[in-house]
């Protein structure tokens, strides 16, 4: 197959820049597969279906891809591995099993591949084409494209040109994100707090890190579009509005929920790829929750789009203090619009998995919606260990007993609305504790005794811009973020001779805590 794959030295997206970070920590994982089963009815050319796999590949060269850091900067480079593209006849096997075993194959950014398709026979008229892809080349409306595309291969149509690289996307979107990096400072400093604290039923410790995790399916009723289109908002709006309503009858006072916000323009909307941003939505204004219900759907909606003037900056590179992780706050949503049905494949009868699930979770919570043509089907993704099964069940209920109120009283205030009661004492995730350098570190004598504070200490200083940095600071509350460990690995491997590991950064964010490991390091290779 031949292949128009990226250019060398393309630079990589702020967003991809940032999962790649949080994979190399070992924090990412089957988190970031992003699964899709296509299902065939019919007498399918198989080999027709394999050819425009390939004619997809070919149109979208980001999936052909991989991601390597060279002297601090993150570039896309083709991958050594191309997306592999088979065929297997499994007559008479368990189709939940292979299809659970193609998603959790390796996708390994540095190499490739980035993307699977598997076209697997259940029965001689019964086939269904599993696909996966990693988050840094694939997005919610990635889906869609790819589904699009397939189809007008297999009918033989030849697919458009796109009207902008994907480098040239990147490019363009990194430069809109310097361009309004200071005005998204400004506009966050008084909004954001990362506070990790949650209230749930049930819940035993908030997490914004991967895990395994399970879902609550259920579908969020037809009254939906009338009720937000009688307040005035979108459906997605009002939705949002309803989880906030409950967070706050939990118990949570100023809760921020982080939102999947789409990136994309007008050039780029035909493009497979990452066009997404996750930025937190707290309701400000004062009482919002002692009033009626519309109200605060309205707050919500003018909150919501004052983030949207800012969906490209990605909320590390605006503040400090956001750590790498897999989710923003522990109580995180996504929501994508679907007009139209499944594009045509001729001859077949087809139906799509557009939620599949890839049996894990980013954070503590969330909360995952589709609004197609059929209505709006939802997911409450969550962590079993820390979160029990019945108790995601119960705020499924609580969510959907809430909106059927809305939907009956859209004026109604919120006091006499059908909430849970408080749940009780907080739960919140543990403090980090400090390590054995940082603990030494805030005595002076015991700074002192570690080596290479003197030179870390100097490489911090070029990075972050600063002068005067004590050895005990943290990296991320000095602003630092997933471009600043790669600079500081970047300088230490040219000056110091020494490939430090990416997960010093989440055990100990200090240049005491980065001298330790480098000395250990070099003791080890002594």
């Amino acid at each position: 197959m031949s292949l128009t794959l990226v250019d060398e030295g393309e630079q990589a997206s702020l967003a991809q820049h940032g999962m790649w970070i949080t994979e190399r920590m070992g924090a990412g994982g089957r988190v970031y597969h992003m699964p899709l089963a296509v299902w065939f009815d019919g007498p399918l050319d198989t080999d027709r279906l394999l050819s425009a796999c390939g004619a997809v590949v070919e149109a979208h060269p980001a999936l052909a891809a991989a991601l390597v850091e060279r002297d601090g900067a993150l570039g896309r480079v083709p991958a050594a591995v191309v997306p592999p593209i088979r065929f297997q006849d499994a007559s008479g096997s368990d189709p939940a099993g292979l299809i659970d075993r193609e998603t959790g194959l390796g996708l390994d950014l540095r190499t490739g591949p980035l993307a699977r398709f598997t076209l697997l026979r259940l029965a001689p008229e019964r086939h269904v084409l599993v696909f996966v892809a990693h988050h840094a080349v694939f997005d919610g409306m990635s889906k869609d494209i790819l589904v699009r595309d397939l189809a007008a291969a297999y009918a033989g149509r030849p697919l458009a040109p796109l009207p902008i690289t994907y480098g040239d996307a990147v490019a363009e979107e990194n430069a809109r994100v310097a361009e309004r990096l200071d005005a998204a400072a400004g506009f966050w400093r008084s909004r954001w707090r990362d506070r990790q604290d949650l209230l749930l039923p049930g819940l035993t410790t908030p997490s914004t890190r991967a895990a395994a995790g399970e879902a609550v399916d259920f579908a969020i009723g037809p009254d939906l579009a009338a009720t937000a289109e009688r307040i005035g908002v979108t459906r997605f709006e009002l939705v949002l509005a309803a989880l906030h309503t409950l967070l706050h009858a939990y118990g949570n006072d100023g809760a921020a929920v982080a939102v999947d916000v789409s990136t994309r323009t007008e050039r780029t909307r035909d493009h497979i790829g990452l066009f997404v941003n996750e930025l937190p939505l707290t309701v400000t204004p004062e009482g919002a929750f002692a009033g009626p219900f519309a109200g605060l759907a309205r707050a919500v909606r003018d909150e919501l789009r004052a983030v949207y003037r800012y969906r490209q900056v990605p909320l590390a590179r605006a503040v400090g203090g956001v750590s790498p992780r897999t989710a923003l706050t522990p109580v995180s949503v996504s929501y994508r619009r679907r007009v139209g049905d499944v594009p045509d494949f001729p001859g077949l009868g087809v139906s799509v998995d557009w939620m599949m699930f890839n049996q894990a979770v980013r954070g503590t919570l969330h909360l995952q919606m589709v609004d197609g043509p059929d209505g709006v089907a939802a997911r409450f993704q969550f962590n079993p260990a820390i979160l029990g099964r019945a108790h995601c069940q119960a705020v499924t209920g609580h969510l959907l007993t809430l909106l059927d109120a809305v939907a009956a009283h859209p004026d109604a205030e919120i006091s006499d609305l059908p909430l849970p009661a408080p749940v009780g004492v907080s739960a919140a995730s543990p403090a980090p504790q400090a390590s054995p350098v940082q603990a030494a570190g805030t005595e002076a004598a015991g700074t002192e005794a570690v080596p290479y504070v003197e030179e870390v200490g100097e490489i911090w200083c070029e990075v972050l811009g600063r002068t005067g940095i004590g050895p005990d600071e943290d990296l991320f509350d000095l602003g630092g973020h997933s471009l600043s460990i790669t600079q500081i690995i970047a300088k230490v491997r040219e000056r110091m001779d020494v490939e430090l590991p990416f997960d010093v950064f989440f055990d100990a964010p200090t240049i005491a805590g980065v001298a330790e490991e480098i000395a250990r390091m070099k003791e080890e290779t002594c």
